[in-house]
């Protein structure tokens, strides 16, 4: 019988890897650089990966690691450039309380070099059952370390559910001081400010969210040019038909952070769809690019760009085929740009296969250019992209998925340029 069962598993791998095998023959340049199991290198890879300058991919899973969470407490890792290949390690294991839980947002590298990056829930248990959510820090080991397995340190620099309310959610934005802004989801949500303060960090409320201007801010912050912060909400708004969202700046003046909605999202086939779970990026000229889930003229979210410098009309540059139901099957997360000025990114259920797909968006002669770079199977590929595309410092492309794998539990994936 254990054979029987064995030998059937076996089939099953074979025809997963000959269905992957069909699925890339066309691109010939996807491949899976790591397989989560689950154990101590982690599951469920939600959020959108970060490279430094030597070339090393850095990343969070938000289950798996230690068993101290229910279905894990989540964990750190980071692929090392070796030789053909990559090196995986699981850097951290966090163990919900004092440290955090459930990280869902990309890393970011300080001007320290040290990583920073946000937990879900753990942390503060004033905030239970699920918790507040942390800011933490990540260093290598002060002393050598002579093998691959070594933990590097962790410290939270910021407990949430004091000054500043609970479950922070997207990336967050660092200045050249160190001063770390993001975003919080309870009470309709906040942008925050989490500044060094003698040997501790004091958080700050930027702005309060009341419904009316915005609410659940899933998609972070980032910064123009001139110190002005910019995101966008997945709920509320002027609009009282449609609680869709809105994109917002945050401008500093002497009396403090003012706020200004750029684009309220209204929710018609022709709009730019609704309820973005995604932020905003810039280009070269300023103007700012962001996507949407679902809605808009193909049911399936957008890519949309809202011109300097008064970026009060949205135009649509791409509108995806799918659909709000159960969930948003199109982009999840922020949108990536190359040099060029060329878009990137990822949706969660489009795609030929409807498990999620890699495009690109490329703008020549005033006119965009979609192209479907890459089709998940749902099989050994991986399957839902809820992380975006991240440009290397080689030009290729990387990214994760939340399922699919070997093990069922998310990948790693590369797309070589």
């Amino acid at each position: 019988m254990n054979f029987s069962i064995k030998k059937l598993r076996l089939m099953v791998f074979l025809v997963l890897v000959m269905a992957v095998a069909v699925s890339t023959t066309s691109a010939q340049t996807f491949r899976v650089l790591h397989n989560f199991s689950g154990g101590a290198d982690g599951a469920m890879p939600y959020a959108s990966l970060t490279m430094d300058r030597a070339g090393n991919i850095y990343g969070t899973a938000s289950a798996g690691g230690q068993t101290l969470c229910p279905g894990g407490c989540g964990t750190v890792f980071r692929l090392a450039p070796s030789g053909s290949g990559w090196l995986f390690t699981p850097i951290y294991k966090f163990a919900g309380d004092p440290d955090g839980s459930s990280p869902r947002a990309p890393l970011a590298i300080g001007p320290d070099g040290s990583l920073y990056g946000t937990t879900f829930e753990g942390g503060n248990s004033t905030c239970y059952p699920s918790a507040c959510g942390t800011v933490f820090r990540l260093r290598p080991a002060a002393h050598p370390c002579h093998t691959a397995l070594c933990a590097w340190n962790e410290t939270v620099i910021y407990s949430f559910g004091q000054n500043v309310a609970a479950e922070p959610s997207g990336n967050i934005a660092i200045d050249p001081a160190g001063n770390i802004y993001g975003t919080t989801l309870v009470d309709f949500g906040t942008v925050y400010k989490i500044s060094p303060s003698g040997n501790g960090w004091t958080g700050t409320i930027l702005h309060q969210f009341d419904g009316h201007d915005g609410q659940a801010p899933y998609g972070g912050v980032v910064f123009d040019a001139s110190g002005n912060l910019y995101g966008t909400t997945y709920q509320g708004g002027g609009n009282y038909l449609c609680s869709c969202g809105v994109v917002f700046e945050l401008s500093y003046s002497d009396s403090g952070w003012n706020e200004r909605i750029l684009y309220q999202f209204q929710g018609g086939a022709s709009e730019v769809g609704i309820n973005p779970r995604v932020g905003v990026v810039f280009d070269s000229r300023g103007n700012l690019y962001g996507a949407s889930g679902c809605g808009g003229p193909g049911y399936g979210g957008t890519v949309y760009e809202l011109l300097a410098p008064s970026g009060i009309e949205a135009n649509v540059l791409h509108a995806f085929s799918g659909t709000c139901v159960p969930g948003p099957s199109g982009p999840w997360s922020d949108l990536a740009i190359d040099a060029s000025g060329n878009l990137y990114g990822t949706t969660y259920g489009d795609g030929q296969n409807n498990f999620g797909n890699v495009f690109r968006l490329t703008l020549s002669n005033g006119t965009w250019t979609y192209a479907d770079l890459y089709d998940f199977s749902g099989a050994l590929d991986g399957s839902g992209p809820v992380g975006g595309a991240t440009i290397g410092t080689d030009g290729n492309l990387y990214g994760t998925t939340i399922q699919g794998g070997a093990y069922g539990e998310g990948v790693v994936w590369e797309i070589a340029r």
